[in-house]
Order: C-alpha cells, then structure tokens, then sequence
C-alpha cells in the first residue's frame, strides 16, 4: 500500500533513537522526509547517516525541548529549509521514575517539562504550518497513563495529559482538517529497555517474565511496528481517523488476564 507521504516534512521529536528513529526510518522508507529534532548532536548525526546510507532523504535540528524557545528554533529552521510542515510526531520523553512517596514538586514539574510541555508548544509553533498542509500529528504515548506502575506519578500524569491533548486537539483542530491521533506503547523493545533489563540480577529471567504478560505471541512489541502504525495515522491512508489512542501493544493494556497465562 502506498501511504502516499512521498515529499512529506514530518517533525519526529526524538526522532534520533529507540521509537523515534524507528519512525524516522520507517518515514524515509515512504519517501517523506522525517525532520529529526533532538538534543544531543552527535545522536541526530548517528540517526542521520543511518537513514541516508539505507537511501532515505532527513534532515536533523538539534534543540532541547524543555527550553520553550529552542522548540519555537526546531520548527522555525524546519519552515527555513522546507517551506513547509505536513506532519508532526511528538514522541521525545523518558520515563524518570519521580514517584509520589520520595519524590517533590521541583522534579515533579521538571519531569512534566520533559515529557509533555514540549508536546504543546512543538504543535503550537507548528500549527500554522499545518493549517495550510491540513497536517496530521501523532503524540506517542504509554500504558502507564492507564494502567498505573508505580513510583513513576511524574511520568503517568504526563502520559495521562499526553492522552488527554490528543482527543482535546482532534477537537479544535478538526475544522481545519488536522487529524490527531495518539499511539499508545507498552512493552517495546528499545535500547533503552534494554539497558534497563540489564539491570536486573538476572536480565533474562526478567524479561521473560514480562513478556509472559504480553497476550499476543509474547513478546515485546518492536520499534517498527509502532513506526508503521504511525505512517499509517500521519497518511491520508487514515483520512478519517481522529481523536483515537491505539494501543499497539500485543494486547498488553486490554485483553484479559487470564490469557496472559495460556
């Protein structure tokens, strides 16, 4: 299926990395040209040659999303160079485990900063753009906004929000033809993940226990698989798709319990 986003300037924050390179990637493999927005340069230098050597065409502007003004930057320089936004895909954040018991409000907010204020200002500085394009944008969210998993309040109350833009957006944004939609991840398979399985005394061990939960085929879910999920919500393929938070997940979040043990 062509997905038709050939030429297309999509924002991908934290596009350098884990989920956001895998839809960086997956975007170039359509033909669009994923604008890659991430602080560490050297990481969106990495992510760059990757997607040029597969033959894909991107472009990358390093900003740290958490200072307002270097989020106005990103989408300004994206407007400089392409003369357009067609989509945006707000993806950058890190679960930075501020709980409520030994946690205070100083981390609390900082984290909120790190894993939702940018998500409002990427897509408020990118608005006018979209307007002409009739854009579409993704938020990628997490379970943890529904299924709560402790000591991580910070980064539940950011994904609750994250969710709760998502449908308030698909709203306001409707009469302009923006579509908004949100991609709910569980348990990908990421470097990150896997740097934090290898804290366990035995990493096997603990992720075969995880992935015993995991209803379909139990296994993790993989980058590409939520990236290609995203292609399909920022194209025209989804024309009449707003306002949904779609869980690819393997079933994680929804499917009974009981089948977590078949």
């Amino acid at each position: 299926m062509d997905l038709e986003l050939r030429d297309k300037i999509i924002l991908v924050t934290g596009g350098a990395k884990g989920i956001g390179l895998g839809i960086a990637q997956v975007l170039a493999g359509e033909g669009a040209t994923p604008v890659i927005v991430g602080r560490s340069a050297a990481d969106n230098a990495a992510a760059t040659r990757a997607i040029e050597d597969a033959g894909g065409k991107v472009f990358a502007v390093e900003a740290e999303l958490t200072q307002t003004e270097q989020c106005r930057k990103a989408v300004a320089v994206a407007v400089e160079r392409f003369g357009r936004i067609d989509g945006l895909v707000n993806n950058a954040g890190i679960n930075d485990g501020v709980g409520l018991e030994h946690g205070d409000s100083e981390r609390f907010t900082l984290s909120l900063r790190r894993n939702l204020l940018h998500f409002y200002e990427m897509a408020h500085f990118a608005l006018p753009e979209l307007k002409k394009t009739h854009g579409a944008i993704v938020n990628i969210g997490s379970k943890v906004a529904e299924t709560g998993q402790g000591n991580t309040s910070a980064y539940a109350a950011a994904n609750g929000g994250r969710n709760a833009l998502t449908r308030e957006w698909a709203v306001e944004l409707a009469p302009y033809g923006i579509r908004v939609n949100a991609v709910i991840v569980a348990e990908c398979w990421t470097p990150l993940y896997a740097r934090w399985i290898e804290t366990f005394p035995d990493p096997q061990a603990a992720r075969r226990r995880i992935e015993s939960r995991i209803p379909f085929e139990k296994r993790m879910t993989r980058c590409a698989e939520i990236a290609d999920t995203v292609a399909f919500l920022l194209s025209q393929r989804s024309s009449h798709t707003t306002g949904q938070l779609i869980h690819v997940d393997g079933g994680y979040v929804h499917l009974d319990r009981a089948l977590r043990e078949a």
